[in-house]
C-alpha cells in the first residue's frame, strides 16, 4: 500500500514494497577509536549521534519488510582496488592497510572493516562492499536493486557530505528517488553535514529529499 513520507521540500509518497533502506558503511573504522577515520584526524565520537536514530529505522524497515542493504568502504588484502592517491591519506604509519587496533586499516576481512554491533546485518541481508565513496561503483548494488524492482532509497550513514551524498548522486543519475534520512547520517565536521543536507533537498530537491528517522518510522509502521 501506498504511504507518504514527511520530508522536505515536499512530501515523498513511495510504495514499501518498491523501496530499499540503504545503509551506508557504519563501520567500526569510521566510528571507533584507531580506524582510519581517527587516522585523519577527526574526532570520531561525532558520529555517535547517528546510531540510535539508524537503528530505529532499521528496526521499522525489518518490520515492514523492505529491502535492507548495508554497505562497507574497504580493500582487497593486496590493495590492488586502492589507488595510490588514497593510500596516500592518513597519519603516515596509520593509514589504509597498516596493521591498526582493529586489524589492517580499512581492509576487508578484518575486524576494523565489519559494520558496528548495533546496526549488525542480518542473515538474507546484502552486504555490499565497495572500493570507494559511491556504493555504485565497481559493485553489484545495481543488479541487487533491479531485482527487487526498487525505484525508492531511503539514505543513512557516514559520512553525510562524503559516502552518503556520493551515493545518492549516483543513484540519482540511475533514475532512483532518494530520501536522505538526515539524523540517521553524521560527519566528522558538523558544518559539513549540515551543508550536505541542504544541498541534496535545494532547487525543489536537486538530489532528492531529505527526512528525519521518527517520519520515516511513522511511515513504516502504517502512517497516511
Amino acid at each position: 500500500m501506498p504511504r507518504v513520507l514527511a520530508a522536505e521540500p515536499s512530501p515523498l509518497p513511495f510504495d514499501p514494497a518498491s523501496t530499499a533502506l540503504v545503509i551506508i558503511d557504519m563501520q567500526r573504522d569510521f566510528l571507533e577509536l584507531g580506524g582510519f577515520g581517527e587516522s585523519l584526524g577527526n574526532d570520531v565520537s561525532l558520529l555517535a549521534a547517528a546510531v540510535p536514530p539508524a537503528q530505529a529505522v532499521l528496526a521499522a524497515a525489518r518490520r515492514a519488510d523492505l529491502l535492507v542493504v548495508h554497505t562497507r568502504e574497504g580493500h582487497r588484502p593486496d590493495l590492488t582496488d586502492a589507488p595510490p592517491a588514497k593510500l596516500a591519506r592518513g597519519a603516515p604509519a596509520a593509514r589504509i592497510g597498516d596493521p591498526g587496533p582493529m586489524g589492517r586499516i580499512l581492509i576487508r576481512g578484518e575486524p576494523g572493516h565489519a559494520i558496528i554491533p548495533d546496526l549488525a546485518p542480518l542473515p538474507g541481508e546484502p552486504v555490499v562492499d565497495k572500493p570507494g565513496k559511491g556504493a555504485f561503483y565497481a559493485t553489484d548494488l545495481a543488479n541487487i536493486l533491479a531485482a527487487r524492482q526498487i525505484a525508492t532509497l531511503l539514505v543513512c550513514g557516514v559520512t553525510t557530505e562524503v559516502c552518503v551524498h556520493t551515493t545518492v548522486r549516483e543513484a540519482n543519475d540511475r533514475g532512483y528517488r532518494c530520501a536522505v534520512i538526515g539524523d540517521a547520517c553524521g560527519s566528522y565536521i558538523p558544518a559539513f553535514h549540515e551543508a550536505g543536507l541542504a544541498m541534496i533537498k535545494a532547487q525543489g530537491g536537486i538530489f532528492g529529499w531529505v527526512t528525519a528517522s521518527a517520519a520515516v518510522v511513522a511511515a513504516l509502521d502504517g502512517g497516511p
